[in-house]
């Protein structure tokens, strides 16, 4: 039997990985659940380490390559990442598996499958060596997004875009002057290419900027309602899920 610990600091995702993986094999056992740096390190240092761990690479407290500055870590790791950008060299100089979040289960499937084909000692591993990689490239981020309005092209800048929005099923831009343009790409798909520190997709159907907010008020169930500028016909109040990391991401905690 198989023991799994997944790191992961959304507890939604969590069960839903950890549902999955008990889905392809049945007897894994999930030994536990963390969800940052500090609970990491806590539980790798009080538990006999799990033969296998899914691990998210950006945690609310920070990266969490920070772990194995702390921990020797004696088992093999999936990584999960919503950003692709600059990782997937890394992974592979490493012939390391990785995610792209959200899982997919087929993809979930064929990463067990190499883990359980494979499944040698993670002391080969320098994951240090990897975070040295992984943070040393330069991500390339969407800097300009280009519109056709009628039977004119448009192109704008991303830092002049407050927020990115759904209305009546069209994806909009919604810029810093008021203006607004439909666009073609899908908040999943912008939501991978913007940089994480100028803007954050606080639920299904925004995606903001830093500079886009006016106001912030509690709402019930911890979430928060933001007052946007400019206003927008669509109340933007993060979900539940969310929530804890926008906290993170306004305090500067999350890149």
């Amino acid at each position: 039997m198989n023991r799994v610990l997944i790191v992961e600091d959304e507890e939604a995702t969590a069960q839903r990985t950890a549902r999955l993986i008990q889905e392809i094999e049945p007897s894994v056992q999930i030994a536990g659940m963390t969800d940052s740096i500090e609970s990491s390190v806590i539980w790798l240092n009080s538990n006999p380490h799990p033969d296998l761990i899914l691990m998210d690479i950006q945690l609310a407290d920070g990266s969490s390559f920070e772990i194995f500055k702390q921990v020797l870590v004696s088992c093999p790791v999936i990584f999960t990442t919503a950003y692709d950008t600059f990782a997937l060299q890394a992974f592979k100089v490493n012939s390391i598996d990785y995610l792209l979040k959200p899982l997919r289960k087929n993809e979930l499937e064929a990463a067990w499958q190499k883990f359980s084909r494979l499944n040698k000692p993670a002391a080969a591993i320098d994951y240090l060596q990897l975070a040295h990689l992984l943070q040393s490239k330069q991500v390339k981020y969407l800097h300009r997004i280009m519109v056709k309005v009628g039977q004119q092209i448009k192109v704008f800048l991303t830092k002049e875009v407050a927020y990115f929005y759904i209305f009546e099923k069209i994806v909009f831009a919604k810029l810093n002057s008021g203006e607004r343009y439909p666009i073609d790409q899908s908040l999943d798909q912008l939501e991978l290419e913007l940089n994480p520190e100028e803007f954050f997709r606080i639920n299904r159907g925004f995606i903001i900027s830093f500079n886009s907010i006016d106001k912030l008020h509690t709402y019930s169930k911890s979430r928060i309602k933001v007052i946007l500028k400019p206003a927008c016909e669509e109340e933007a109040i993060s979900s539940t899920e969310r929530s804890p990391l926008f906290r993170a991401w306004l305090s500067g905690k999350e890149a």
